[in-house]
């Protein structure tokens, strides 16, 4: 390699570094403003304000439906000029939309705002992060793909108590706008500084179906199917352990805290993802996950001591962090780089929805069902159907990796 060979080498790994390090940053803050705050702030919003707390919970999830949506137009934009003006875009969305909740008058128009923020996160949660990593990567994308997400998962951990914190001395209102503050100062710069280089081009080897044309074809519509039935029963998961246990006797710390530990599993999840890549194939990989977010769901309507429902919630979390990683690969492994931002924002969208509806899917089949036990049967049962669907997701000729 000759000196100039080096030197553009050394370049272009700390332009890479730099990338990835930026959106270490700007996913924790951007998660832990637009999602996890929320979670911590929506009993004292539906206590101050009066608003039913359904309504406001509905409100919110109007926004991640509104991302989902959004995500595909945005997916399109990714392929085409990269990442930085968009996400820069978004950053600076956010921060706005945030400001227009802590302001929100009445419920409309907390509504209005939340929807607003639905197309801000289009811009800047994974799917656009995935999509850049992606492309900056090349072959190495599935181990920066793996450092994001550990780095980003901590954004419940360090949000939720600052939240907590500032809520204890502001309003939900001011302290919405102290985070609307963060997420400016803190991601908007970055994006504009970190995500600077030109958008490389992908080469393509082989021949590549029109995006039109993949998202039509029955391999693709399987795999979207698989991940909206798994994402349903592990998002479900996240909100109905609490009322799970409390059914079972077992006291509400206890069971925050096997949530938490269900957390620290999606780390060991991701940190073990990268063996999976080197050993199985992409379907049956894929395949194997979904049922053990399946089998996972389902013991835990079996299981009634708390010892064994928080080894199985553990389990759970490493299903659930492994699936994201699933999720951030299965486009390229099948089709290829060059449609990433467009094939992955069709096939986020169904996740997005998952997150948002989750909560009341499950409270409704505990309800139908007559308890929590049976809810969580009826979800593996459910996420047994995205395993099933799993096994016809291979397209008629693998992509690159």
């Amino acid at each position: 390699m000759t000196p100039a060979e080096r030197n553009t080498a050394v370049g272009a790994a700390r332009g890479r570094f730099w990338v990835l390090s930026t959106l270490c940053v700007t996913e924790i803050t951007s998660w832990g403003v637009l999602y996890y705050a929320f979670t911590v702030l929506a009993p004292q919003i539906s206590a101050d304000t009066g608003w039913p707390a359904p309504a406001v919970t509905a409100a919110f999830s109007a926004g991640l439906v509104t991302s989902a949506v959004v995500g595909i137009a945005v997916g399109r934009w990714l392929d085409r000029i990269g990442p930085r003006w968009i996400m820069t875009g978004g950053s600076v969305l956010g921060s706005i939309s945030v400001v227009a909740v802590a302001a929100a008058p009445d419920l409309r128009w907390f509504a209005v705002a939340w929807i607003l923020a639905g197309v801000s996160m289009s811009a800047v949660f994974y799917a656009p992060a995935f999509a850049a990593l992606t492309r900056f990567f090349g072959p190495d994308a599935v181990r920066a793909l793996t450092i994001l997400t550990l780095v980003a998962g901590f954004a419940s951990t360090v949000f939720a108590p600052l939240t907590a914190v500032l809520s204890e001395y502001l309003s939900w209102r001011h302290t919405y706008v102290v985070l609307a503050g963060v997420l400016a100062v803190i991601t908007v710069p970055a994006h504009f500084v970190g995500l600077r280089r030109p958008w490389p081009a992908v080469s393509v080897e082989h021949n590549v179906e029109p995006p039109t044309r993949t998202t039509r074809s029955g391999a693709f519509l399987a795999l979207v199917a698989a991940f909206a039935l798994s994402g349903l029963a592990s998002y479900a998961v996240i909100a109905n352990l609490v009322p799970l246990m409390n059914q079972r006797g077992i006291s509400t710390s206890a069971a925050a805290l096997a949530l938490g530990l269900g957390g620290a599993g999606q780390v060991l999840g991701r940190l073990g993802y990268q063996f999976l890549v080197r050993r199985i194939g992409v379907v049956p990989r894929t395949v194997l996950i979904m049922a053990g977010v399946a089998t996972t769901t389902a013991v835990l309507g079996v299981f009634t001591s708390y010892a064994a429902l928080v080894a199985v919630a553990i389990g759970a979390g490493v299903m659930r962090g492994v699936l994201t990683l699933l999720q951030a690969t299965a486009v390229p492994e099948r089709w290829g780089a060059i449609h990433y931002g467009h094939l992955s924002a069709y096939l986020n969208a169904p996740i997005m929805i998952a997150t948002a509806v989750g909560p009341f899917v499950g409270a409704a089949l505990a309800s139908l069902l007559g308890g929590y036990a049976a809810m969580f049967l009826a979800l593996g049962v459910i996420a047994s159907a995205g395993a099933l669907m799993a096994v016809a997701t291979k397209p008629r000729t693998l992509g690159p990796a």
